[in-house]
């Protein structure tokens, strides 16, 4: 998979017309010559496939290369920029549980109820609604009506001052998170639903075991495989897709990173930028497979 990625993203970044050193000299005075030098320095004038496996290579000895732009390691850039984006990702992947588990739950347990009806018109609703529509209409709010905006720009570190962090990254966190609540509390009902109708839970309950034991103690575990199946989906998005969300509250993650990089045509930035989102998801996906047999026995012994 990784390969795959490696392999379509560099011929995408080769595909697509102009190259970063077009824009950085596009308004200087420097002759064709000058700059095919400067090509032929960054190693651009190289065959394609020549290109791909050099790249490959430094990335397997830990060194892809300097970004065009900034003129500095990509891997020091995104080690840089990673505490940012892990921060935001985690705080929305937790948001997203505390929002999705409960209101999943109390619309299964009250199916076609008024509780269950409001918490399908919400989680509709609220996923019809894109990021960076949701994120503009906060901050307007927040200025036109209370006169408050959140901090926005360079990051505090949580241990100097975790009031003035969280302030940066509650509500950037909270957007984000919005969504993928959306989404797991659907999952959430249906598959608890689902479960609920097996024939082990029907046998709880014809043994006199109390309601909420059954409900909680035994359909919620097994209805949560799927659940954690998507969460573990939603996460790996949050870690590679924040450019968005990032870039409306000023914080400098990878999200901000990657979009600087498309903006000029960084090559080497945007290719290692697209690999570890690439990582990312195929890690979280394996530790969501771990996953299942902690949450189902059955799997560990078949």
């Amino acid at each position: 998979m990784l390969f795959l990625v490696s392999l379509v993203t560099f011929i995408l970044m080769r595909i697509i017309p102009g190259d970063v050193v077009s824009i950085l000299y596009q308004d200087s005075s420097l002759t064709l010559q000058q700059i095919a030098d400067v090509r032929h320095q960054l190693g651009m004038d190289q065959p394609a496939y020549v290109q791909y496996f050099e790249w490959i290579g430094g990335i397997l000895r830990l060194d892809a290369g300097v970004s065009l732009w900034t003129k500095r390691p990509v891997f020091q850039e995104i080690a840089f920029r990673l505490p940012v984006t892990l921060e935001l990702a985690f705080l929305a992947f937790v948001g997203q549980l505390l929002i999705a588990i409960p209101v999943g739950v109390l619309a299964a347990t009250n199916q076609d109820k008024p509780q269950d009806q409001v918490a399908r018109l919400l989680a509709i609703v609220t996923a019809a609604m894109p990021d960076f529509w949701i994120a503009t209409m906060a901050l307007v709010t927040l200025v036109s009506v209370f006169g408050w905006i959140p901090p926005i720009g360079g990051v505090t570190p949580f241990l100097e001052d975790p009031l003035y962090n969280l302030q940066q990254f509650v509500l950037p966190a909270l957007i984000l998170s919005l969504t993928g609540a959306a989404s797991l509390t659907r999952y959430m009902r249906n598959q608890l639903l689902e479960v609920i109708r097996q024939d082990y839970i029907r046998t709880a309950f014809a043994k006199g075991l109390a309601r909420q034991r059954v409900w909680y103690g035994h359909a919620l575990r097994n209805a949560m495989i799927p659940v954690v199946t998507n969460a573990g989906s939603q996460l790996g998005y949050l870690l590679g897709g924040t450019v968005i969300i990032e870039n409306i509250f000023s914080l400098p993650g990878i999200g901000q990173l990657t979009l600087t990089a498309i903006q000029h045509r960084d090559i080497p930035q945007l290719e290692i930028n697209v690999l570890f989102i690439a990582v990312v998801f195929v890690t979280v996906n394996l530790l969501v497979d771990l996953s299942y047999a902690w949450l189902d026995p059955r799997i560990r012994f078949s």
